[in-house]
């Protein structure tokens, strides 16, 4: 059975005594922590920083890979209709070509970026449950650090064959798919609900930070010194986080060693109504439950558009806008500091509407979830009809990603409004079907695109765009933002 929403007052049920939802009644908040100096932004600014690695990480062998691949010989028509014609200068300082460069054909290298997402998609839902067990501190820690590892061994593995590489990235994978059910399963635990949107926005909000800085950073490395180099710098600083963190950083408020008893109560106050300790999960109430639905679908659609412009848009930059490798490094990443700006800005509207403005959890979801897709959805068909004009197609490709920046306050938080309790284990479902575009979408994108002309990148363009359209839709009718029955239920039982 679906809970009843309220459109005003908080925005999620308390529970009575006995276990059941109490409808009419709201408690009021706690006294407010100051953010400044307090363990929870601490842990907001750590996980910020771990989720940089975690894209800088990720997305590094994007721009590499053009660095690290024989450009084709053969000529190609420099007409509007199959290629745009050159209009870069020639730079003043030399191409370093001192990395090895590998034949590896348009198929080969879109196994090469998809493989990532084969390990990604099996540690997702273990890493959730695991999170919900024993915390996320050491899960988030070590899948990070073993990311980090295996950059360190990328340019080994490119060197013995296509497959290693391969095989290295999938690892990556293995490494990373705990990660965000980890974050998610620790801020269930730490953030407060009329603050979930600002901390969740700002700690998530590092992997748009990261895809900034290792997008130009990596073309500027590849550029002037030589492509290994950049999984090595990357693979160091990702080493040097996780010692950070696990100094830094506890699983919950009660093991904190240095947080205020102010804080400690703040926190343990205001969730101690979202919290429970269910041991088994409800899985058959989850598979009918079309909240949760609501944020697979939100999920998989909006990383069909993510997945397909992270993986493939400095190829496009290269291969259809023609802009050189410097240029490249910086104009593929110009769209995700747009999206990084938006979402820390998604978080604390968010949780101004709710808190000041007294709108429900459900509205404030639906409003965010829609700006970010339905705004990268019109852009990116506008993107796909600029041909060759460069400033609009920039532009256009920078305001698709921008505006995705408010999903974060949509379906991106919305697992710990639905079932707080078993917000890593959801997150763990919903991206496992999320993932399923970093696996299929390079692919499907490169197999489309075997000419790179600007009529086979218009069709990329259009299918993202169709199934960001959907999920948007979706998302709109079946969301919600209370705890569900199912999520509580053990309660009641329990008592009776």
């Amino acid at each position: 059975m679906r809970r009843r929403e309220s459109d005003s007052g908080d925005r999620s049920p308390l529970l009575a005594e006995n276990g059941e939802p109490k409808y009419n009644i709201q408690r009021s908040p706690p006294a407010k922590v100051p953010a400044c100096c307090s363990a929870r932004y601490n842990l907001a600014l750590m996980a910020l920083l771990g989720f940089f690695m975690l894209y800088a990480l990720r997305v590094n062998l994007s721009v590499a890979l053009v660095d690290m691949v024989q450009s084709s010989s053969a000529p190609r028509e420099n007409t509007t209709a199959n290629v745009c014609p050159d209009h870069t200068t020639a730079p003043t300082i030399l191409h370093n070509s001192t990395g090895r460069k590998y034949d590896w054909d348009a198929d080969t290298q879109g196994w090469i970026l998809g493989s990532f997402f084969y390990g990604y998609i099996l540690t997702q839902i273990p890493g959730g449950y695991v999170a919900g067990k024993i915390g996320g501190k050491l899960l988030l820690g070590f899948g990070i650090l073993g990311t980090a590892v295996f950059t360190l061994l990328t340019p080994l593995a490119a060197d013995l064959g296509a497959g290693w590489l391969i095989a290295v990235r999938a690892l990556e994978g293995l490494g990373e798919g705990v990660t965000f059910p980890a974050m998610h399963a620790m801020w269930a635990r730490w953030a407060p609900p009329l603050e979930r949107s600002r901390l969740l926005s700002l700690s998530y909000a590092g992997a748009q930070l990261g895809t900034v800085v290792s997008l130009p950073v990596s073309g500027l490395i590849c550029y002037y010194v030589n492509w290994i180099y950049v999984f090595y710098i990357f693979g160091t600083l990702g080493v040097l986080w996780f010692i950070m963190w696990c100094f830094l950083v506890s699983d919950t408020p009660i093991s904190h060693k240095s947080i205020s008893d102010s804080e400690k109560e703040y926190i343990l106050s205001a969730l101690q109504d979202q919290l429970s300790h269910q041991k088994s999960v409800p899985c058959c109430a989850m598979l009918k439950s079309l909240p949760l639905w609501a944020i697979i679908v939100a999920h998989f659609s909006y990383n069909w558009t993510f997945y397909t412009l992270l993986t493939l848009l400095p190829t496009y930059m290269k291969e259809i806008l023609r802009f050189n490798a410097q240029e490249n490094g910086f104009l593929s990443a110009l769209p995700y500091l747009g999206c990084w700006v938006f979402m820390i800005l998604a978080g604390v509207l968010a949780d101004y509407m709710r808190e000041k403005l007294n709108f429900s959890t459900k509205v404030v979801r639906k409003i965010f979830n829609t700006l970010g897709m339905l705004g990268p959805a019109i852009f990116l068909l506008a993107a796909g009809y600029t041909g060759c004009n460069y400033t609009l197609a920039v532009v256009f490709l920078t305001l698709s990603t921008t505006l995705g920046g408010f999903s974060v306050a949509g379906y991106g938080i919305n697992h710990l409004d639905i079932a707080p309790s078993f917000a890593g284990l959801l997150l763990g479902i919903t991206n496992t079907f999320a993932t399923i575009p970093g696996m299929v979408g390079p692919i499907i994108a490169k197999e489309l695109t075997h000419d790179n002309t600007v009529e086979q990148w218009q069709i990329v363009f259009y299918i993202a765009a169709a199934i960001n359209f959907f999920g948007a839709i979706f998302f709109i009718i079946f969301a919600s933002g209370n705890v569900q029955d199912w999520a509580v239920s053990h309660n009641i039982e329990e008592d009776n």
